[in-house]
């Protein structure tokens, strides 16, 4: 018998923003979903009451469900015998700490969108949160969660390319290549163009933050310092739309790191390349199901997801065929997934498999990692990356 059979239920998940036009909201709401072990069950979907709860009727949510704000659940739901068992929070980047550490507080596990916190301090409080609580936190970092990812992160700890030497990560975009924040504002505008709200550079809490995370992911390596070019392409822009470092890893590899949101024409771009001893690892997600692997003296290898030689744990994480696409979706919700076991398998008592989903430790050391590229920046020196604390 399976651990949901054990378990009886779906998780219940509560949702903070999303609403029915969000598009990160449907991502989210699918992800959770899409394999039955989560279901959505409460919300707060606007910062204004009464548009929150018309949201969460529209969204199919029972009424009494659908919260004026995130107090109002976070207190009604821990007061009930069905319960919300998570939290997944999905809203402009400034909310995201204080809405994480008020449903830890509540005794819910979370699911947050990236970036985590506006700082390391705050990443650093919501880790200690996370253990002294004894709760699960997810980080939505969907590129660590492709089969094609896994399986490359896999390779590198099984040493079929040697002891890494070198890491190139870049993330790509042309969202902002055009001056957006001279035109017509909405809401989603407004918060992403004011550096108060959306983090310390924008470019790092949209698309960078991914990179970082998916370069230590893969190679199993931290970053220990690092060189950074941290501005604007276009001039007089208030909001950081570039950055690129030369990084150093904990014992010894280098690499080189690339964000930027404002190349026009391309298209959300990102790309790993990591090199050992014997040979490389390269995987873009233009071409996601589908990583190479090259070894000095060999041919290369296309390995495919789907593929019937990969290990039974990678091709867990597909649900199609080889040759069928799979996206940023289905990585989502490997990551749900993943969670879900995890809190299942505490619950019945069972032994926990180490699961590979991005943590909040992951999301602290992101933030060491921008800010440490910002104090480059400033001082045009080479700078260590902050250490989380132990315990």
């Amino acid at each position: 018998m399976g651990l949901r059979e054990k378990f009886g239920r779906s998780l219940r998940l509560g949702m903070v923003g999303g609403g029915p036009d969000s598009w990160i909201g449907q991502m989210h709401r699918g992800a959770a979903e899409m394999d039955g072990w989560f279901r959505a069950t409460a919300g707060v979907f606007s910062s204004d009451a009464a548009r929150s709860r018309a949201a969460g009727v529209a969204l199919g949510l029972d009424p009494a469900r659908s919260y004026g704000d995130v107090a109002e659940m976070l207190k009604a739901e821990a007061a009930r015998a069905d319960r919300i068992d998570a939290v997944a929070i999905m809203t402009p980047n400034d909310t995201h700490y204080a809405y994480a550490a008020a449903a830890l507080d509540a005794g819910f596990d979370v699911i947050c969108d990236k970036p985590v916190t506006h700082d390391f301090s705050q990443a650093c409080d919501l880790v200690a949160r996370t253990r002294n609580q004894g709760r699960l936190f997810a980080i939505a970092h969907g590129y660590s969660a492709y089969p094609m990812t896994r399986h490359a992160r896999q390779l590198v700890r099984e040493g079929a390319i040697g002891k890494v030497r070198m890491v190139q990560v870049e993330y790509i975009q042309s969202g902002l290549a055009t001056r957006l924040e001279d035109g017509p504002q909405n809401s989603r505008l407004r918060w992403l163009f004011d550096p108060e709200r959306s983090g310390l550079a924008l470019v790092m809490s949209a698309i960078g933050c991914h990179a970082q995370h998916l370069a230590s992911f893969v190679s199993g390596l931290q970053v220990a310092r690092l060189a950074a070019d941290v501005g604007t392409l276009l001039q007089g822009r208030k909001v950081v739309d570039h950055v690129s470092a030369l990084i150093e890893f904990a014992g010894g590899a280098r690499g080189t790191f690339t964000a930027n949101q404002a190349a026009a024409g391309s298209e959300n771009d990102i790309r790993l390349r990591v090199y050992g001893e014997r040979g490389m690892l390269d995987w873009s997600h233009h071409d996601a199901s589908y990583l190479k692997l090259a070894l000095m003296g060999e041919p290369a290898r296309i390995i495919g997801r789907g593929d019937t030689h990969l290990p039974p744990d990678i091709i867990a994480l597909g649900r199609t065929p080889r040759g069928h696409p799979e996206g940023l979706r289905e990585a989502f919700a490997n990551i749900y997934a993943e969670l879900a076991q995890e809190r299942m398998a505490r619950e019945l008592g069972e032994p926990v498999a180490e699961l590979p989903y991005p943590r909040i430790e992951d999301g602290a050391r992101t933030m060491a990692f921008i800010e440490a590229c910002l104090a480059s920046q400033a001082q045009g020196t080479w700078v260590d990356v902050a250490k989380l604390p132990l315990g």
